[in-house]
């Protein structure tokens, strides 16, 4: 285990092991509670966040059909919610991520890679995640002239040096080379990024190192490709599956990339809780969404119906393939493997020097 968080874990009074992979997370034990209330208590005295008087709670997610999936039969009143109400706020996942390190929201999505900075005010719900098991975030550049082998448009400092070269053409070379190829190529290119604290950026830095790269809300990344102002893109959500209808074909995927590195799927985001809300009630949520999350999945149609509402550029076919994507087993719960995935990236960030704080994993349980 990681010292620094054997360490934090041992302070706190205990912990149990998962062992996979030669990787451990730690699970605090919490006392149990009785309220005669759901009320909101202080944590200690040195982290007071906003009081929620009410039994209405702040719950925020991306405007994406993967989340409007889970949140379905909250949002429509599907399930019994045991007496709590919430409000929906809907904003991109990089938003959501600075809200969160403000302790804003009651409960929220947020990049597995941001969670690390706001561990001290938020746990991990174990259901909610958003796991790439093989596949994820890409690198994606605009589409070649397969007669000169240059991009349409602005040529990029770094092409490949074959017309045909394509990663995934490529099987009879080692993979670590074909790696080692994708790394140059990007070296001297400036990289579109949705924002520095997504689980993608992480991810890319993991693969690629330091390198150059802009900040571009996640839905405009297309457009600083095409007009020049990015060489490459990070691509999240589902531009995903959109990419080569847009005119632009993948460099990486980082999902597979990772999958073959650590045979772990890659932690994209999770939903989190904040901790001064008493034991009890962070369980009743935890069970809330997963209830949810498993309506979703009994009645599929229905939510993905309702879904195709937060689709953009995606038709029901396209939409169901992208829900099923992110919402799976590892979205009713992490299960040892995920918490191996989740422990491995951040503490591989955390060594390479990519998370400047200790690193504490702590789920609801």
């Amino acid at each position: 285990m990681h010292r620094a968080l054997r360490r934090r874990l041992s302070q706190r009074g205990g912990y149990s092991q998962i062992r996979l992979a030669r990787l451990r997370v730690g699970k605090l034990s919490y006392t149990a509670v009785c309220i005669a209330t759901k009320r909101e208590y202080a944590l200690n005295g040195e982290f007071q966040m906003t009081k929620n008087p009410t039994e209405t709670f702040m719950l925020g997610h991306s405007p994406d059909p993967d989340d409007a999936f889970m949140f379905y039969a909250i949002a429509n009143g599907k399930i019994d919610l045991r007496g709590y109400q919430f409000e929906h706020r809907l904003e991109d996942i990089q938003t959501l991520n600075e809200r969160a390190q403000r302790g804003e929201l009651h409960i929220s999505a947020i990049s597995i890679h941001a969670y690390a900075y706001v561990a001290d005010k938020y746990a991990l719900l174990p259901c909610g995640a958003s796991m790439g098991d093989g596949y994820g975030p890409l690198v994606i550049r605009k589409r070649r002239n397969e007669a000169t082998n240059r991009p349409v448009g602005r040529a990029l400092p770094c092409a490949p040096p074959s017309p045909n070269w394509r990663a995934e053409d490529c099987p009879p070379y080692p993979a670590a080379a074909i790696d080692d190829q994708v790394r140059e190529m990007l070296r001297d290119c400036v990289v579109a990024v949705p924002g520095k604290m997504t689980s993608a950026f992480l991810a890319l830095q993991l693969f690629l190192g330091e390198f150059n790269f802009i900040v571009v809300p996640f839905d405009k990344i297309f457009d600083s490709v095409k007009s020049g102002r990015a060489d490459a893109g990070l691509i999240i959500h589902e531009g995903q599956l959109t990419y080569a209808r847009s005119g632009f074909e993948k460099i990486v995927d980082l999902g597979e990339w990772w999958k073959r590195q650590t045979g772990l799927p890659l932690p994209l985001g999770g939903n989190v809780v904040r901790k001064d809300f008493p034991p009890p009630v962070r369980r009743d949520i935890s069970e809330i969404i997963r209830e949810s999350i498993d309506y979703g999945l009994a009645h599929r149609d229905e939510a993905v119906a309702y879904s195709l509402a937060y689709a953009r550029d995606m038709n029901s076919q396209l939409a169901s393939k992208f829900i099923g994507m992110y919402v799976n087993e590892f979205t009713r719960d992490y299960g040892e493997i995920g918490r191996a995935g989740i422990s491995r990236f951040l503490i591989d960030a955390h060594d390479k020097g990519y998370i400047g704080v200790p690193i504490e994993v702590e789920f609801v349980e």
